[in-house]
């Protein structure tokens, strides 16, 4: 009798898992070094941003993916932490290296703002959730607009930093990938816990998850504060790697739009697939942004990608990919498995034959 560790069925899980934390381990090798090996300030650039986006995409991901709220109001998180950076270096004097230990303190200043925004937001349903994250959205960028302390139309400008050109982007890069990596970490620990299990089960069937002893509301309020913080860390982030925030840029409309987009392409609502959609979609709108100055063209090219993934791939790529792996899986293994019959089994069927044959010509014999 085989063992359960050795048995047919576990193999391939023990292999699999095996497989995914050798991708992990890859991966992660891949981007530490990237900086190092390939130095091109254009291309640490595109990677600084990718990491950003990684980021922030995982922490959207971790309240609208596994609540099945869609959030477009997460910019506010991301333009509230820039302008807190902002504002903090230059009224306190802050310069070089010094500005990066404000971005804890945006990561907080955003989980504050989540808080009566989370209150009054989810007090409602899914579809009218969406309507109410953009209208609190376009109150902050007007805000930005008009207040004195956010300068305005002309924004904010970052302190001057007097890095080395060749090395300039690998302080922004490791900063970002940490978060990143953080932010990944904790998703996937969300995903495994009692926590996460709750939100799920809002996403599948809010009333019932209710009906069963979810406190829906302060779940769903605890998920939407824990995304708000990576949102608001990378905001200040790209602030100082940017090296100003303007209202139209720090409370962008599209930054909401992208990293949905991003979550869809990868697999809503799961770990891995923003990781995917952002190290893909990213350095490809870059792209699109260098190769077309028409920005309208880029645009139209990037929504096209998306209709088409839509459209052919609606569960996202790593969802779609896993299904057919199994399902190629489950075929190889049933065309593996011919059984042939036992000996004990033919030799009494052969006897059954006998007989009945014997049986028959008996018959045939009485009615003659």
């Amino acid at each position: 009798m085989n063992s359960p560790v050795n048995s047919p069925v576990s193999a391939p899980v023990h292999n699999a898992v095996k497989l995914k934390l050798a991708g992990i381990v890859a991966l992660l090798a891949v981007l530490g070094v990237f900086p190092l090996v390939l130095t091109n300030p254009l291309v640490t650039t595109f990677g600084v941003l990718t990491l950003i986006y990684l980021a922030a995409v995982a922490g959207w991901n971790l309240f609208s993916g596994y609540s099945g709220y869609i959030s477009l109001g997460h910019a506010v998180f991301f333009g509230a932490g820039a302008y807190l950076v902002a504002i903090a270096a230059r009224d306190w004097h802050l310069s070089g290296s010094g500005v990066f230990a404000l971005l804890p303190l945006a990561g907080a200043v955003a989980a504050v703002i989540a808080v009566p925004f989370g209150l009054i937001a989810l007090r409602v349903r899914r579809h009218t959730f969406v309507v109410i994250t953009i209208a609190v959205f376009f109150i902050f960028q007007l805000m930005a607009f008009n207040l004195s302390v956010t300068g305005g139309s002309s924004g904010v400008l970052a302190p001057t930093v007097n890095w080395q050109a060749a090395t300039f982007n690998n302080p922004f890069y490791y900063i970002a990938f940490a978060v990143a990596t953080v932010t990944v970490a904790v998703s996937w620990l969300i995903r495994r816990s009692r926590f996460g299990l709750q939100l799920l089960a809002i996403r599948d069937d809010e009333d019932r998850a209710r009906g069963l002893g979810v406190r829906t509301g302060r779940v769903k309020l605890a998920a939407f504060v824990i995304s708000a913080v990576p949102m608001g860390v990378v905001g200040g982030l790209w602030m100082y790697f940017t090296g100003q925030v303007l209202p139209q840029y720090g409370f962008d409309p599209a930054f909401d739009l992208t990293i949905a987009l991003m979550a869809f392409l990868g697999g809503f609502g799961t770990v891995a697939g923003p990781v995917l959609g952002a190290l893909v979609l990213e350095p490809l709108q870059q792209e699109f942004t260098l190769q077309f100055s028409n920005g309208n063209l880029n645009l139209i090219l990037y929504g096209a990608l998306f209709l088409v993934v839509i459209l052919f791939l609606p569960r996202g790529v790593i969802p779609s990919a896993s299904s057919w792996i199994t399902a190629w899986r489950a075929r190889h293994a049933a065309g593996a498995q011919v059984p042939a019959p036992a000996p004990a089994a033919a030799q009494a069927g052969a006897q059954a034959g006998t007989a009945a044959g014997t049986a028959g010509l008996s018959n045939k014999g009485g009615v003659r």
